[in-house]
């Protein structure tokens, strides 16, 4: 054995001492300890229908931004429309996949919802060239047929639920669905798709209405006049009504109703979406 001969040979054989314990302390089977591991979910694939319009467009875009498969509904009664080809053109180019299939051949119809797990309807009610959405109903009669679809998002952007019950109906009981309300709020298109896409494969909207309303954005109509007022500044001309003759107005109207268990706040769900605010969006008509 060496001879200790000073403080630095004691040092030394202390620090070599503690350096082994560690050593033989890091080889010790060690209690398992819990770990946390990020969920790995396989993104949905999405099909669109009704992707050539305002917010199809956006509904297409936004799903493609988030990495799903798209596919977009492509259907022969839009003929030589070169707008609408022009779009489905630029989707494909994006990676959008087209899928022929008509309202009026229900086996072509099964057969593209076959292809996807996601079902979004974006047909227009209320348009120039057409009312179709009840076209949604031959739809919902594919859903339940292919019978593989996860979710099913009916064209009530924004609609009243309650006036549109007899479009959901039919199928409420064969698939999951959620239901899209932006009512007395104020949102852009784009934020509109974001949230929307952002739910399709979130468990917490199943069989929900999802309302899109961000605080920052819920405004009363005079406040919205104020914002105007001020960043443009110029005075609108206003004309008041009392409150009897308001809620007059409103007598025999239907009111807005959500459909399923319950309802979910969007911007809540979702606060790393950094959504446009209400100024910023008047901002673009100045």
């Amino acid at each position: 054995m060496r001879k200790k001969s000073g403080l630095m040979d004691v040092i030394d054989d202390e620090f070599m001492e503690w350096w082994r314990m560690i050593v033989l302390d890091a080889c010790k089977p060690q209690p398992e300890k819990k770990k946390i591991y990020q969920k790995i979910v396989t993104k949905s694939k999405v099909l669109v229908v009704g992707g050539t319009g305002y917010i199809g467009k956006t509904i297409v875009k936004a799903s493609l931004a988030q990495g799903h498969i798209t596919y977009v509904l492509q259907r022969p009664e839009i003929g030589l429309d070169i707008d609408k080809l022009q779009i489905l053109l630029s989707f494909k180019k994006k990676g959008a996949r087209l899928v022929k299939a008509s309202f009026s051949d229900h086996k072509s119809l099964v057969n593209a919802v076959n292809q996807v797990d996601v079902v979004i309807c974006t047909m227009s009610g209320v348009h120039f060239r057409s009312h179709n959405i009840t076209m949604q109903l031959k739809l919902v009669d594919a859903i339940k047929e292919a019978g593989n679809i996860k979710r099913f998002l009916p064209s009530e952007f924004g609609m009243d639920p309650a006036r549109m019950v007899n479009a959901l109906e039919p199928g409420r009981t064969e698939y999951a669905y959620t239901v899209m309300a932006m009512l007395k709020w104020f949102m852009d298109e784009e934020d509109i798709a974001t949230y929307t896409i952002k739910s399709i494969d979130d468990p917490r909207t199943l069989n929900k209405t999802l309302y899109i309303r961000p605080k920052e954005n819920i405004l009363s109509q005079m406040q919205l006049i104020d914002k105007w007022e001020r960043l443009s500044g110029n005075k609108l001309k206003k004309l008041n009504i009392s409150a009897e003759d308001f809620l007059d107005s409103m007598k025999g109207m239907d009111y807005a109703s959500q459909v399923g268990n319950g309802s979910e706040e969007a911007s809540e769900l979702y606060p790393e979406v950094e959504y446009i605010r209400m100024e910023s969006y008047l901002k673009h008509f100045l």
